[in-house]
């Protein structure tokens, strides 16, 4: 894949410091999120040399700052993750299933975000146990992931999970393996029903207990009646739960799962040009028949939109539920196995290339370039023999 034109590090070189001066709001967390994204891959955090393995070509490359929410970071975690997921993949179809607040909760969001999105968490796992273990929709014990995002194309707050779910469950005696009886696996509007149900339920008690800050624009709801009528307004609104059709073999999931898993708020290949002052990026309007668009914002606005995106501090975004919780997840799968009689099916297709140290081809022979020795910033200002920089 070629070099972006334009990546969100320029933007925070450029713009980064008039950004953070007018935004008070900023946590330690963003700071710091923001400042590995301005120095990854600069001479600020070092860098290796790596060697081609066929004609021993060498050439310097800068350190990764590694952060979680630098859109130049996630290939790798994202292949050794999809590489572990796919010794656990079943032969059975798989759905996608999409949980998503209603955007009046965004101000709430925003202010109280690890509480907020935790309850995003546990209110759609829930309910997605609950309505499968019902015997009127499928009588099962269902295993599945849930990827959290919290943005739209616009980079718009947004707060979904998807969760990717295999088709079946274990009958309440873990004897044998029910079929679901619906085409999009579960009634999407029951899950909605009982999942803004059970969020509001949460979100009465997290109240309660004192959990929420209400700063700013939304002091008013630290009010009880405020915040009684304001969650009562919530069950007006559209909770949208989407269901997606079953996918096809396993190694189709792994490559859906990919697109999901270790995404950012944008990647810099989506962003166009940037003037010093006003950047241009691309977006999907799914409102409008999945239209390709062009945007066009002030820096520091874009860059707000981004921040808005940073997860707090040691916040897990993937999560497993049901049979595939961590603790139980060898013993259950074996048993699925057993009862599908069938071994699980091997994903070549995604095959992740990070894993034997090879990071990018030799621009002279095409061959695998493999990481070398660390060089810190002071040696690689004193290096004594010119190497090609990468």
């Amino acid at each position: 894949m070629t070099r972006p034109a334009v990546e969100v590090a320029d933007l925070l070189h450029r713009q980064g410091g008039r950004f953070i001066d007018q935004s008070p709001w900023l946590s330690y967390q963003q700071l710091s999120v923001l400042r590995a994204i301005t120095r990854c891959r600069t001479a600020a955090l070092g860098s290796h040399i790596d060697q081609c393995s066929q004609c021993g070509h060498q050439a310097i490359s800068y350190n990764s700052c590694r952060n979680r929410h630098c859109p130049k970071c996630q290939t790798q975690a994202r292949q050794r993750w999809l590489a572990a997921r796919e010794k656990e993949l079943l032969d059975v179809p798989y759905f996608h299933v999409v949980f998503t607040l209603p955007h009046e909760l965004n101000p709430l969001c925003l202010r109280n975000a690890r509480i907020l999105y935790d309850l995003l968490f546990c209110a759609s796992a829930d309910t997605m146990l609950e309505v499968a273990a019902n015997p009127k929709r499928l009588g099962a014990q269902i295993g599945f992931i849930s990827i959290l995002h919290t943005w739209g194309q616009n980079l718009l707050l947004h707060p979904h999970v998807h969760c990717v779910v295999p088709a079946r469950g274990f009958s309440a005696d873990h004897k044998c393996w029910i079929r679901p009886k619906y085409a999009f696996f579960l009634p999407v509007d029951v899950l909605s029903s009982v999942f803004r149900a059970r969020f509001v339920d949460e979100l009465r008690r997290a109240f309660g207990q004192g959990k929420l800050v209400f700063p700013g624009p939304i002091a008013q709801l630290a009010k009880p009646k405020r915040f009684a009528s304001f969650v009562d307004s919530l069950f007006r609104q559209k909770w949208v739960v989407y269901a997606k059709p079953a996918f096809g073999a396993p190694t189709q999931v792994l490559r859906y799962l990919g697109r999901y898993t270790h995404r950012v708020a944008i990647s810099n290949h989506r962003l166009l040009a940037f003037d010093g002052e006003h950047v241009t990026f691309r977006w999907k309007d799914y409102a409008h028949g999945n239209r390709q668009r062009k945007m066009t914002l002030e820096a520091t606005e874009f860059l707000r939109r981004f921040s808005q995106h940073i997860l707090p501090q040691g916040f897990v975004r993937i999560r497993h539920y049901g049979f595939l919780v961590n603790t139980r997840r060898s013993t259950l799968l074996a048993l699925a196995r057993q009862l599908l009689t069938a071994a699980p099916k091997p994903a070549e297709a995604c095959q992740p290339d990070a894993v034997n140290g090879s990071t990018w081809q030799c621009p002279r022979c095409q061959g695998a370039m493999l990481i070398g020795p660390n060089l810190s910033a002071r040696q690689l200002a004193s290096l004594c023999r010119p190497l090609d920089s990468s």
